[in-house]
């Protein structure tokens, strides 16, 4: 066959001839470059991210706590040929920049994602960075791959420390990280994330050696030789044949900017450089404006004497207004220590009109921070500044440093002259006794109570073995238990708590908490243990599916003391008669009968024979099944309770041997018990 020469064809007929030939797919884009993001580029922004004139890309604003913020390029990439192809190489290179408002406390950190679509429906902000949530996390069936810029120890995921990079399949738990840094002649330079300086990040993927490399290094150097991280894994099984390319970064308990200044992305390539000369301007850390009565001179002298005499007048005032009790130790502190002023003006001045509650520890206030806008809780305290408040301080500020989801996180402290003021996260929905005793308008149902029973063991599990010490909290109780906005039970008020090495003996050595939730032993040796803690929560489990306190002031002899109550009925194979009557019949009998098994063995009056969280927190997830209760000797050997031994010397003696930190709720009780007993 005859074939004619291209260059002989007449136009319209190369025109018909490019009709015809058949199209090359997924070449309609393979790269490109954002050397900034001015004129809102492209891109697929979600939650709290936006666009800044500057050309800066904030992923969150510094202004919104518990907020995630995504950008994704609106196109899918095709990273394989087919489905079920070797994925191909790729590359991408960013400029970052993460500005907290305090030097050591920031949000939660960046992340670049591939995603099978341009967004994350249902990832949960904070220490999920807006990725997963609490279902989904490490499901193989997320097709995931992020690089983590993590700034939040989250020993959950466990996470090296609070400073690290991580490539993360699929979950939060890294398959491999490394401490932030960058390789030059052969030595580890340390980077901080939080420093607010620009950053470069370059993530290549090696789709024949089916190798992965991370390398970062300061705007300002050229990318080094050696990677931070090198992961030899296929990528093929995680990627789909078309994925999305983005970030995503969330806010945490303070307010931290996220930025992007550049970014550049290529399939089967390198990606391109940047113009550094085109990159944003980073904003200047704290920057203050300067008041224009300071550029201009007053016109008259007489003026000019009278104010300065008022300002002095009025600054002496206001500092003993706002007089502070500051040690040189405390200076060691940082940023866990607010000023008086700032609380001051948070809650406006401490009115009646935001207080929260009053117990046996103080009274809580409601607040919002005047620059971070953060809502918080401010519990004032009375003190006599002694020898022991440095100690104390201390234990403050270490308890700051936990960070569990059902914990409510301990922000800082402040101390003024016979003050001691404690901020915390402020929870909407208050304390969980309210709803359960307080005629709520709404009664929460068995779901969002097993929710919370499962969140509360899951924190004193936390505290007891997974945190760097050993915390334990000596005051579990309802009113202590706080509801965010989802209704999630979080654990609050430390201000009983003790820390101790793991493998030590608490040094506890007088009573303290709440009469009803006090171990037998406890009560004898004045020694708080991570088992009084059990017990406490024993008391707890009992308490949230009876609808009834521990003690009963009114209720006849037999039935003063809810774990005998509950007990009584059990051994008669009529245990669900004991459960709230609010709640109907619309609760799972297996997991009601489960919880108050729990509470009883819980509230055992020998130490040995409690489990401990670890164990009750597999009992409530189900990896130890039910019938293993009954091997523990419930239902043959029966319980001894401590309600039965002990407790008339101890109520009688009360005055003369308790903590005075014991609750109003406590006096009642102790008369109640010597009476009834």
């Amino acid at each position: 066959m005859f074939l004619t020469p291209l260059f002989s064809l007449s136009p319209l007929h190369l025109l018909l001839l490019l009709a015809f030939l058949p199209s090359t797919p997924a070449q309609d884009h393979l790269s490109f470059t954002f050397n900034n993001f001015k004129a809102s580029p492209n891109l697929t922004l979600a939650g709290i991210a936006e666009f800044k004139p500057s050309g800066l890309l904030a992923l969150t604003n510094g202004t919104r706590r518990g907020q995630a913020g995504h950008a994704f390029f609106p196109k899918p990439f095709p990273f394989k040929a087919s489905p079920n192809a070797t994925a191909s190489s790729f590359s991408t290179s960013f400029i970052f920049s993460i500005s907290p408002e305090y030097p050591t406390l920031s949000g939660q950190g960046i992340a670049f994602v591939l995603a099978p679509a341009p967004g994350l429906p249902g990832a949960y902000p904070n220490q999920f960075l807006g990725l997963f949530n609490e279902t989904n996390n490490g499901k193989i069936t997320n097709h995931v791959v992020a690089i983590e810029l993590d700034t939040i120890q989250n020993r959950e995921f466990q996470d090296i420390n609070d400073n690290h990079v991580g490539i993360d399949i699929n979950g939060l738990e890294s398959n491999m990280s490394e401490p932030a840094g960058y390789y030059s002649n052969g030595k580890l330079q340390n980077l901080s994330l939080i420093s607010g300086k620009a950053m470069q990040v370059w993530v290549e993927y090696d789709g024949g050696k089916k190798k992965m490399n991370v390398t970062m290094a300061p705007v300002d150097l050229p990318k080094p030789n050696t990677p931070l991280l090198t992961l030899s894994m296929d990528l093929s099984p995680i990627l789909n044949q078309t994925m999305y390319v983005g970030f995503s970064s969330s806010s945490g308990s303070f307010s931290t900017s996220h930025y992007l200044l550049a970014w550049s992305f290529k399939i089967n390539g390198l990606a391109d450089e940047f113009d550094f000369s085109q990159l944003p301007k980073l904003p200047c850390i704290g920057h203050k404006k300067v008041s224009r009565l300071l550029t201009i001179g007053l016109p008259l002298g007489v003026v000019l004497v009278f104010g300065v005499l008022s300002g002095v007048v009025y600054y002496v005032r206001r500092k003993r207004k706002f007089a502070e009790v500051l040690e040189d130790w405390e200076l060691d502190y940082g940023p866990h220590r607010f000023k008086y002023k700032d609380l001051y003006i948070a809650t406006k001045g401490f009115r009646e009109k935001g207080l929260l509650g009053t117990g046996g520890f103080g009274r809580v206030y409601r607040g919002i921070l005047p620059t971070s806008k953060i809502e918080v809780a401010v519990k004032s305290l009375s003190h006599e500044s002694g020898q022991g408040m440095k100690e104390f301080v201390a234990e403050i500020v270490s308890i700051g440093r936990l960070r569990h989801r059902n914990l409510v996180q301990l922000l800082g402290y402040c101390r003024r002259k016979g003050e001691l003021l404690l901020v915390y996260d402020y929870m909407p929905n208050g304390s969980l006794d309210k709803l359960l005793y307080d005629q709520p308008s709404c009664t929460l149902n068995w779901q969002q109570r097993f929710r919370v029973i499962k969140g509360v063991a899951s924190g004193l599990f936390y505290l007891h073995e997974e945190w760097q010490q050993v915390v334990v909290h000596r005051d579990v109780k309802p009113s202590n238990v706080l509801l965010d906005g989802e209704l999630n039970g979080r654990l609050g008020d430390f201000g009983l708590a003790r820390l101790s090495d793991h493998g030590t003996d608490p040094q506890t050595t007088h009573v303290a908490g709440t009469l009803e939730y006090l171990a037998p032993e406890h009560t004898r040796t004045g020694k708080a243990t991570t088992s009084t803690d059990v017990y406490a929560f024993g008391a707890f489990l009992l308490e949230v599916v009876c609808g009834r306190r521990p003690i009963e002031p009114r209720a006849a002899a037999d039935d003063l003391v809810l774990v005998d109550w509950v007990y009584s009925f059990w051994s008669r194979g009529e245990v669900l008669r004991t459960v709230d009557a609010k709640l109907g019949s619309e609760y799972v009998g297996e997991e009601v009968e489960l919880v108050l098994k729990l509470g009883l063995l819980c509230s055992h009056s020998e130490p040995v024979a409690r489990p401990n969280m670890r164990q009750v927190v597999e009992y409530l997830e189900g990896d130890i099944p039910l019938l293993e209760l009954k091997l523990m000797g419930i239902s043959t050997v029966g319980l001894t309770f401590a309600h039965h031994e002990g407790f008339d010397d101890f109520a009688l003696s009360y005055p003369s041997c308790m903590d005075k930190t014991f609750t109003h709720s406590s006096s009642v009780a102790e008369s109640h018990l010597s009476g009834a007993r």
